[in-house]
Formats: structure tokens, sequence, C-alpha cells
């Protein structure tokens, strides 16, 4: 479940609750505007649920991005509460930046923190002109079998930047909806997240109303697991499918509204998106 939530975040969005897709491919996102000079600010807001041995167990993801005409920035907070020491214990802050180009977000600096009291270990990365320098506090026992190239890292994004930016990248007429792969990097694990797009369904969360995408994943781990990991396409402790519902927001903007998976020890995991704003950034 914890997997599940970090890996896992609308200009004129309506009011919470009420917003009507648009279902039409788009060519521009937000990053027209933002370019041309209105730097925005995104909350974007996601909680689970799940249940193991009749106990809940509850989830919360928060990010705040800040989208300047050269420069972003994201801050998250991933958090789960339930049966602590035995299932779910995490506490994770993470924060990305990088440029803004115009059909894409780039990273430059990437670094989580986690808090779950074992190795709280500390994870920097920074993107250059030839390689991905990462340094993790504690080490990593390995890099994995094999570990991701100098290429393969600088074709992936971070986390954040994936998961966010990945809202941000245009679809054109006639393109899978659902996006490109989603290629993450996480200073150790290369994943690529593969869509396919099965049709417009109607989505109810607390921030959105409206039809989504049904987008079935697909994982591709490419680098950086253990031996024989990589032959298995799904997350750790996900046994079933994964299903994203991605938004056609009225700008352009495709969001993950919500996310579903079948987990190995507590059964369905759902993540829903709880806020979900824009709003014009002030700027000294």
């Amino acid at each position: 479940m914890k997997k599940l939530i970090a890996a896992t975040s609308l200009l004129a969005l309506t009011a919470a609750g009420v917003s009507v897709a648009d279902t039409a491919a788009r060519p521009d996102t937000p990053l027209a505007s933002i370019k041309a000079g209105e730097p925005m600010k995104l909350t974007y807001e996601v909680k689970a649920s799940a249940w193991a041995l009749f106990i809940p167990i509850t989830g919360k993801a928060n990010f705040r991005t800040e989208l300047k005409p050269d420069t972003y920035s994201i801050k998250g907070k991933v958090k789960t509460t339930g049966l602590a020491d035995i299932l779910v214990n995490y506490d994770m802050d993470l924060a990305s930046s990088g440029y803004v180009r115009d059909d894409h977000l780039q990273p430059y600096a990437y670094v989580s923190q986690n808090h779950d009291g074992k190795k709280n270990r500390r994870v920097e990365m920074t993107y250059g002109a030839t390689d991905v320098a990462m340094t993790a506090t504690p080490a990593f026992g390995n890099l994995g079998d094999p570990a991701a190239t100098p290429p393969q890292k600088l074709d992936a994004s971070d986390p954040l930047t994936a998961f966010i930016g990945h809202a941000f990248i245009p679809r054109q007429a006639g393109s899978d909806p659902c996006g490109p792969p989603m290629k993450i990097f996480d200073g150790r694990q290369l994943t690529w997240l593969l869509f396919e797009n099965a049709g417009l369904k109607n989505v109810k969360t607390d921030a959105y109303r409206g039809e989504a995408y049904e987008c079935h994943v697909t994982m591709d781990k490419v680098a950086g697991y253990k031996k024989g990991e990589a032959n298995k396409d799904t997350l750790s402790g996900i046994d079933g499918p994964l299903r994203m519902w991605m938004a056609p927001l009225p700008n352009g903007a495709v969001m993950p509204v919500k996310i579903q998976a079948d987990t190995d020890k507590i059964g369905k995991v759902t993540l829903q998106v709880s806020k979900l704003k824009f709003e014009p950034l002030a700027t000294e």
C-alpha cells in the first residue's frame, strides 16, 4: 500500500466535486499559459482506504506544486496508518525541482526522506549532463541486477516529477489519452508504467465528478531490481490489476483522480483525489 500511495497527484477548474471533463484530446496544457508568464500553484491530495483483519488502514498523500515560466518545485508528504509495525507504518517527505519546458517538466534535483523509524533513509539525486548523481544515507546494499545505466536514468524522471508531470504532457488527437509510458527512477529502481485506455467511465470523488479515462497499468521493471524480481510485472505486494482513472480537464491537463489495485495482503486498495485545485501563484 505504501508503494502504491508513494508512486503515486484545472486552470479554470470548477468547484470541488462538480467538475465535468472535456473528453476531446487536446495538444495544449497549462504549460502554455505558464510559459507565457502566468505562474500557477497546484494543490493535489489523495486519500487511500483498505481493510485488514476488519481493521481499517488509511493513507494520505499531499502534493504542492509551484509552476513558474522557467522552473517548478514540488513538495510531497506521504503517510499511512493502520497496523503499525505489522503491516503499515510509513511516513515520507519528498521534494523535487527542475525546469518548465513547452511540453513537459524536466527534473533537476530530488530528495526523499523516510521517517519510518527503521532505516530512515534519505535519497538525494541531481540530474547532470551525462548521469544522475545519487547519494543514499544509509547506502543501498546494491543498485540492482542489472543497475540502471546513465542514459536510462536520464531518460526517466524522479517519482514526483514523473507522477505530477504526466498530467502536463499534451495528448494529441488519435493518440492514447492515457499518455505515454511514465518512466520513474527513484535513485535505485527504474520502472516504466505502461497505459492502455479502457474507455471513458463516470468517476465520483471528493474533488472530482465527471468522466475519466480508465487506464489499465502494466509495469516494466527495467533496472535496479533484485535478480529475478524484474520478471514480475507488478509492484511488490500487488498481485492483481492496477487501474488508474485519468480525468481530461477543461484546460487540457489529464490528472489521475482514482487509482485501484488488488494487493496480496489486504485486498483491494483504493486511492481517490480529495483535493484538486489550480490557482494563480503570487510572485514578488
